[in-house]
């Protein structure tokens, strides 16, 4: 039997990989795209694309086709600069209503939802899924607004009767990173890394993340959440190891999270100048110094969901970083 699928997000890290592993699994994909989005991770997959944009919710409903198995909402913005904050409220707060709206209308089967294990906050013991949220995060947009989309989705489950599971991942490396920890592997191979973030936390596999989506339709429990971690790596130690498959020399200490707040604020108020983005900004100093371990232990009795060695995961992204002349 053929399952249908709608997917928000394919363009991106997480969306692409769950794209390709739902074709390869035999699914008719309908995917969500911006017209102005890059299509190169996604051209050679047989999807059906619908010009779209989340904050829309016209196009998402005209391109959701009606009664679709699993709706997979994986579009956010992960803006960490306050000076988009408005925008990245309409992609993951009203985009993540607009899309819950249109899978209730359309008569979507299940609906899977991708949010971040950083909406429970900054705590200090092992999270698991039925840890209790801090609120002490909230400044940071892109955590604020993933936990306010994650409830809207829960609401759905409880006064819709929206059958959704939320899953959360952690740090993620793999194929087809282009602006998230790749950024620091270029960094690394120019030469050109300023310092280690003093942090850590747990590190997935993109790919086994996308195998986690497609086994949450079939085996996730209604309104559960899914801790998607991995193993457990100080940033220093990804560090050393990211230098040692690219025959780099890298810091041997972290540096001190007050030096980084100081340089993420002169970070921003060389971007007020400029109007480029910052390198670095208070809110992402913050994310980068804290270290969040978790338990992934539900998804891995529940989803058959599995780790890969942090060093495994990083050859593969720099070897596919290579192919792309990303190196």
């Amino acid at each position: 039997m053929t399952r249908s699928a709608f997917l928000t997000g394919a363009t991106g890290f997480v969306g692409a990989n769950l794209a390709a592993e739902l074709v390869r699994q035999g699914w008719r994909v309908t995917a969500l795209v911006r017209a102005d989005s890059p299509m190169e991770d996604i051209e050679a997959l047989d999807l059906d694309l619908r010009i779209g944009d989340l904050t829309d919710p016209g196009s998402v409903v005209a391109a959701m086709p009606a009664a679709v198995d699993c709706v997979f909402h994986v579009a956010a913005s992960t803006n960490i600069w306050s000076r988009r904050n408005a925008a990245q409220e309409r992609v993951n707060v009203d985009g993540t209503r607009h899309v819950v709206d249109a899978a209730l209308a359309s008569g979507a089967r299940r609906m899977v939802h991708t949010s971040s294990f950083v909406v429970w906050g900054f705590g200090h013991d092992l999270l698991t899924e039925d840890s209790p949220r801090h609120d002490n995060a909230d400044w940071i947009n892109y955590v604020r607004t993933k936990s306010v989309a994650e409830g809207i989705v829960k609401q759905a489950v409880r006064e819709r009767a929206l059958d959704a599971v939320i899953l959360n991942p952690a740090h993620i490396l793999g194929p087809g990173d282009r602006h998230n920890w790749s950024r620091m592997i270029r960094l690394v191979s120019q030469g050109k890394l300023p310092g280690v973030p003093p942090g850590g936390g747990p590190f997935a596999d993109v790919r086994e993340v996308a195998k986690a989506h497609v086994a949450a339709f079939h085996a996730g429990r209604t309104g559960a959440n899914y801790l998607l971690g991995g193993h457990d790596t100080p940033f220093l130690e990804v560090i050393r190891l990211t230098g040692e498959l690219l025959g780099r020399r890298v810091p041997r200490r972290a540096s001190p999270p007050w030096l980084l707040a100081i340089a993420a604020r002169a970070y921003v108020l060389a971007a007020a100048i400029t109007g480029k983005p910052p390198d670095l900004t208070p809110e992402g100093a913050a994310l980068i110094t804290h270290h969040i371990p978790c338990d992934s232990s539900r998804a891995r009795r529940e989803l058959g969901y599995t780790f890969t060695p942090v060093r495994t995961l990083l050859a593969d992204t720099c070897e596919w970083m290579r192919g792309r002349g990303l190196l």
